[in-house]
């Protein structure tokens, strides 16, 4: 049976939230780089906020701890996109592909353009791991590695090649890694990118219908079922023609229309 505080309310704090925050940061990347460091600093306070809400809101397993969990890993989500879209935690590599690369050697560079971004969500993972082994409330790690991975998934679905590469979100700083990512196709991996994202939302679901009414068991499965959800529906977004503009438009009002990335089929 659907619950309105244990499914609903979840549901609707989600996607709000990812709504929103999608939307700051891309203002925040895409304004003039002179005020990359103050939203850096802004982000970073918030990123370390987050973590210490994650910490305090672990040792209790009640609804309200639940959902400060989940935001406390969404504030730290934010400031590791926000480091890397602004360029300040993107990678060693910061230019254009070399043209005619294949195989290892390309995966090599590509892997270079975002390698400093992805070993700091790593480690931040193993530290939110860490410190949730023991503890009553686990949403918070469960949060990040849950985004970690989906982010990671969509990464090399776009290296390998996706029908719809195209990013109006991607700012200026970063249009380099569009030469990094593989014709415009669908294949066999987004496929199954989609169909595991799905399972793993089944799952959730399947936890969050099963938990008794109203407990932190049921909101913390509901938030990420529905976040679970959001991955489900970004995979399907590299699949269909959508733009970015039309749910984020408000967010980079001065910024010039993204030209559509072109690949050889």
């Amino acid at each position: 049976m659907v619950s309105w505080s244990g499914h609903i309310v979840p549901f609707i704090v989600t996607v709000a939230i990812w709504f929103v925050a999608t939307g700051l940061i891309a203002w925040a990347d895409n304004r003039e780089r002179a005020t990359f460091s103050r939203s850096l600093l802004v982000g970073s306070i918030a990123g370390i906020a987050g973590l210490l809400v994650i910490l305090l809101s672990s040792l209790s397993a009640e609804v309200w701890a639940v959902y400060l969990s989940f935001i406390g890993a969404l504030m730290v989500w934010g400031w590791h996109e926000l480091s890397f879209l602004t360029g300040a935690s993107a990678g060693p590599r910061r230019g254009m592909a070399e043209p005619g690369l294949v195989g290892i050697a390309r995966f090599r560079q590509a892997a270079g353009t975002v390698m400093h971004h992805e070993v700091a969500l790593a480690v931040t993972a193993l530290l939110l791991i860490s410190l949730a082994w023991n503890a009553p409330n686990q949403i918070g790690a469960t949060v990040f590695v849950l985004m970690f991975g989906m982010r990671l998934i969509s990464k090399i679905n776009l290296f390998v090649g996706v029908p719809n590469s195209t990013s109006e979100m991607l700012p200026d700083q970063l249009a380099y890694l569009k030469s990094y990512f593989g014709p415009n196709r669908m294949t066999v991996l987004l496929a199954a990118s989609i169909a595991a994202i799905a399972g793993a939302t089944a799952w959730f679901a399947g936890l969050a219908l099963a938990a008794p009414v109203g407990s932190a068991e049921m909101v913390g499965a509901s938030l990420l079922t529905t976040l679970a959800l959001l991955g489900v529906l970004e995979h399907l977004f590299l699949a269909l023609p959508f733009r970015d503009g039309m749910l984020w438009g408000w967010a980079y009002p001065q910024r010039r229309s993204a030209a559509p990335i072109t690949r050889d089929q």
